[in-house]
């Protein structure tokens, strides 16, 4: 008997796991997840699973209940006797807490890991990791994929001159990633020194490039309290950009990030769907661009025993 492809969505971001399940031309599974009054979650199948593929769609982003869900869920298909269970993580929670950087704090991203092995997972799929040696924390098979594939179409869209536009990147640790990306639209590069003084919080030192009339793209791999990105906004500007598009995988928008976007001087903000953005947080200057495609394909070729590693390349 051919094992089947069997989708089902946590509560985190059903919508995009709607459009996964439609790109892997399959419909999600019927699952019910209920939230007691005292908190906890209670998740049952409401379909066989067993000896099936079972696919889990769940961001981990805030708040923390999507992380207990998401290994109800997972030690629940075990249970039933699923052949595989195959974690899609589009947003990686506590991704950024990747090493011991000062006395007695957690490695968050390894305790990450942990939960979902220990649950008995055979593979996690995630999208643009805030740090790649997060993989290595993991026994089990552990693809990153990129939303380079999209975005890039997103970009060629903007119908930007590649001779008058410039990468920047925010701060050092995006330099990499905005380097390929310049390499690869054929425009020039620029780089912020940012310091940063407090979880959150961080000041532009120096900025290294030149900007003067340029269409500015800034490239980060998410944006959360929007600090990082409006400061290297503003900073453009002051040194005599013609325009800004701020580009990210993943819209955390936490804190003050729409009240500071919506004053910021940003032309274009380009987010994907990896986490849910409420309306509330949708700006006029916003458009989100669907992964669902890179996941799709993903689970069909991890379903179909092929390679995934095509998905991996810029």
């Amino acid at each position: 008997m051919k094992r089947e492809r069997k989708i089902f969505s946590g509560r985190s971001n059903p919508p995009l796991a709607k459009k996964i399940a439609q790109s892997a031309n399959c419909e999600l599974g019927d699952i019910s997840i209920k939230t007691f009054s005292d908190g906890e979650i209670w998740v049952k199948y409401e379909e066989n699973i067993r000896g099936q593929d079972v696919f889990l769609v769940q961001s981990t982003n805030g708040p923390s209940e999507n992380i207990i869900e998401l290994a109800l869920m997972t030690d629940a298909a075990v249970r039933a006797s699923a052949s595989t269970v195959n974690i899609i993580m589009p947003y990686f929670g506590y991704g950024r807490q990747d090493r011991k950087d000062q006395p007695r704090v957690p490695i968050s991203s390894r305790v990450m890991i942990d939960i979902i092995t220990s649950m008995g997972a055979d593979r996690i799929v995630t999208m643009d990791l805030h740090s790649t040696q997060i993989q290595g924390f993991a026994k089990i098979p552990f693809d990153h994929l990129y939303s380079r594939m999209v975005l890039m179409d997103a970009i060629s869209n903007l119908g930007l001159d590649p001779a008058t536009s410039v990468v920047l990147s925010p701060d050092v640790g995006s330099a990499a990633m905005s380097q390929a990306y310049a390499k690869r639209l054929g425009m020039h590069f620029a780089l912020i020194d940012k310091r940063r003084y407090a979880p959150n919080k961080a000041k532009v030192s120096h900025l290294i490039g030149e900007l003067e009339k340029m269409d500015v793209l800034i490239i980060d791999d998410m944006i959360d309290t929007a600090g990082t990105t409006v400061g290297a906004a503003e900073a453009a500007i002051n040194k005599g950009a013609k325009s800004v598009t701020a580009i990210a995988t993943h819209g955390v928008l936490s804190g003050p990030a729409i009240n500071r976007l919506s004053n910021a001087p940003i032309t274009n903000l380009i987010v994907t769907d990896t986490i849910l953005i409420p309306k509330e947080k949708i700006l006029d200057n916003m458009k989100i661009i669907s992964v669902a495609d890179v996941f799709g394909a993903a689970i069909n070729r991890i379903h179909n025993g092929e390679s995934v590693s095509a998905l991996f390349e810029f």
